[in-house]
């Protein structure tokens, strides 16, 4: 025998039923959107104290202060930053694991053909922090000369004898050594490191002469004058620095390289988690604390969204994959 449900109680199931589910889809909204609930972990690739770290933990600091969660430094150095870009890629997606890469792993594709993560398909882009110029810099005991036309005319009578340090095989560092050495018809060698920091305290202890360094990491040994400041990569001097020729009034119109800094969030995690990463990420590079840091080493916040943040890292890869080619760039 077929028993009926009467109507009346059949339609107050299926409203508390609605109501059941519209208050976990609430729940489940105010559980993301409560983000950051807990610590959250930034992955940087490179060691403590390179120009990655120059702006990381300043923005932490921030972030941790309007937040109130604090934002973790996770240096995972090695392989001119891929190292710590194939564990952030394998992160899990829930918003707790970000990634501060930089101009470098732009460059890995064309320079690691065996990459298990790739830049654009595995992240998604969350925000540009940081824009820098290259600067060269170099030991003046080791190499003791007063400004860029003594040091290019040192180069050119001893060929094959300085060396530049770099964050890396593939870093932009070693790519501003391979542009430097085509646009003046020189020749010196490169000495790759684990990472800016490392490459930075072997130049001020005389193991290499001389490094294309972001200007970020080399303004308080600049500063301090440990090391010496020749030339800022572009078109123009840079306003913290304005006693340090540009490379194009120099004799090198074409030698533009910059060191950025920028955000992803490992592929999958939520759209709501993303736009509130970004608030706060904006937030945070925006404050007056952030700004006189960034000021004090020659840095440019970017103001960017995350869909132009991400069409400047697509360009950024065809460019340097354009300039391995032309340089014959390999790994040491």
């Amino acid at each position: 025998m077929t028993h009926r449900i009467p109507r009346q109680i059949h339609r107050r199931s299926v409203l508390r039923m609605a109501a059941a589910a519209a208050t976990t889809a609430t729940l489940s909204l105010h559980a993301q959107t409560a983000w950051p609930a807990k610590p959250v972990t930034l992955v940087v690739p490179f060691p403590a104290g390179g120009g990655t770290d120059a702006f990381a933990r300043p923005l932490s600091a921030q972030f941790s202060k309007q937040t109130g969660k604090t934002l973790v430094i996770d240096n995972r150095g090695g392989a001119g930053g891929t190292l710590g870009g194939s564990v952030a890629a394998k992160a899990a997606p829930d918003g707790y694991t970000l990634f501060m890469g930089a101009v470098h792993h732009t460059i890995a594709p064309s320079m690691y053909p065996k990459l298990d993560y790739d830049i654009e398909k595995d992240f998604i882009p969350l925000a540009l922090v940081a824009n820098v110029p290259q600067v060269l810099v170099v030991n003046p005991k080791k190499v003791p000369v007063k400004d860029f036309k003594e040091f290019l005319d040192y180069v050119r009578r001893n060929p094959a004898k300085l060396n530049y340090g770099s964050a890396g095989g593939g870093t932009s560092h070693h790519l501003a050594g391979e542009l430097f050495k085509q646009q003046t018809k020189t020749f010196i060698t490169h000495i790759p490191y684990r990472g800016a920091g490392p490459a930075l305290q072997g130049l001020i202890a005389g193991d290499v002469e001389m490094m294309f360094d972001g200007l970020g990491s080399s303004a308080t040994h600049i500063k301090g004058g440990r090391i010496k400041a020749l030339m800022v990569s572009g078109k123009q001097r840079n306003a913290a620095f304005p006693d340090v020729p540009c490379a194009a009034e120099l004799g090198l119109p074409d030698y533009t390289v910059t060191t950025w800094y920028g955000i992803w969030a490992p592929k999958g995690t939520p759209a709501d988690i993303q736009a509130r990463a970004v608030e706060e990420i904006n937030k945070a590079g925006l404050s007056d604390e952030a700004k006189t840091v960034w000021a004090a080493q020659g840095a440019e916040f970017g103001r960017l969204t995350p869909q132009q943040f991400g069409a400047f890292v697509s360009a950024e890869v065809k460019r340097w994959a354009a300039v391995v080619a032309a340089s014959g760039a390999k790994l040491e």
